[in-house]
């Protein structure tokens, strides 16, 4: 059975930083796309970067230069590096797999993925 957990949210203040590990087990990391997603309360569910199975990254443009995607592949883990943190950046980000590709453009979009982890919220005050 895949599973996915999330670690490394919390609080910050504008400005800072966080890094996101989402620990993998139960099938094969290295043949998968992952992506990290995020949620704001009252909002849907938004694509925020993902990484494919040839180790190719696409990002939202609401995170570009600031958000880095990246895997351990030896440690099953995906990360999320944010910097430059802003107020519009709090949400719960959860983690995703798909055995599946499928383009860029794709991999930034919740029908994509098969596995969800249970979330961590970043929360960043002004």
């Amino acid at each position: 059975q895949v599973q996915l957990a999330e670690s490394g949210g919390g609080s910050v203040q504008a400005g800072g930083s966080l890094r996101l590990p989402c620990v993998a087990s139960g099938y094969a990391y290295s043949h998968n796309c992952m992506g990290w997603f995020r949620q704001a309360q009252g909002k849907e569910r938004e694509g925020v970067a993902s990484i494919d199975s040839d180790g190719s990254t696409s990002y939202a443009d609401s995170v570009k230069g600031r958000f880095t995607i990246s895997q351990d592949t030896a440690k099953n883990t995906l990360y999320l590096q944010m910097n430059n943190l802003k107020p519009e950046d709090t949400a719960i980000y959860y983690c995703a797999a798909t055995p599946r590709t499928g383009g860029q453009w794709w991999l930034l979009k919740v029908p994509a993925y098969s596995y969800w982890g249970q979330g961590t919220q970043v929360t960043v005050s002004s």
